[in-house]
């Protein structure tokens, strides 16, 4: 049953890792196609698309540095301190 959770647990960051990462994109990219329509300077595009996958690869660092101190410190609550 643990097996299960793991793989439940894992297969559910793969996806808010996607998530984290297409929505600034997609959001940046169709934002960015609005204001090259709206005043016909499609280049606009390339520097928001760019914005959209920086924002997004940093949600994805924050994502993965929080699940890394929450499985670090699930392992030193295990151990006991001794002095």
């Amino acid at each position: 049953m643990k097996y299960k959770k793991n793989v439940y647990q894992s297969f559910a960051m793969v996806m808010q890792f996607g998530i984290n990462m297409i929505v600034p994109i997609l959001m940046c990219t169709m934002f960015g196609i609005y204001i090259g329509k709206k005043f016909d300077m499609m280049i606009i595009v390339i520097p928001l698309f760019i914005i959209g996958a920086l924002a997004g690869g940093r949600n994805i660092y924050r994502l993965a540095k929080n699940v890394f101190e929450q499985e670090s410190g699930r392992d030193t609550k295990h151990v006991k301190k001794t002095k």
